[in-house]
């Protein structure tokens, strides 16, 4: 995907507000990654997302995202690696999302839905079966090509 500066320079004119949001591809043994349904009620419900959450005042990418793997899906990443991956950028109507991804392979705990969402191990090659915000969807051409 290639944006023109030209786009760039019109929107960036209007004030927006910013969103810095945190997550994930977590990769199971079998090169898996973790997805998680948005639940119902919320903006985007049933929409497939890598597993994350906002990064509060204060916080590093990796502080929020330990706080929210805990919270949402039960896992401590607390020792593990979390290696950044790449990040997404992305334009909504109403607020500019800034999303930093990074991967990881090792958590103490079992993945379960803390918060009522659906959770899904799939195979990067098979992303495109479920849809997905638009800020994820320039991320799976990155985790396809790696995993």
């Amino acid at each position: 995907m290639s944006i023109c500066f030209e786009t760039i320079a019109n929107e960036a004119l209007l004030p927006m507000k910013v969103i810095w949001v945190s997550a994930v591809a977590l990769i199971d043994k079998d090169g898996r990654v973790l997805l998680s349904q948005r639940p119902a009620g919320k903006k985007m419900a049933g929409l497939w997302e890598f597993p994350g959450g906002k990064i509060e005042i204060g916080e590093t990418a990796e502080i929020a995202l330990i706080r929210e793997l805990k919270e949402e899906i039960g896992i401590d990443t607390s020792t593990s690696c979390l290696s950044p991956l790449t990040f997404a950028s992305h334009r909504y109507d109403d607020f500019h999302l800034m999303m930093p991804l990074y991967a990881c392979r090792v958590w103490r705990g079992y993945v379960t839905g803390k918060e009522g969402q659906s959770l899904i191990w799939v195979y990067p090659r098979d992303f495109d079966k479920y849809p997905m915000p638009p800020a994820d969807l320039p991320l799976v051409p990155i985790l396809k090509e790696l995993l």
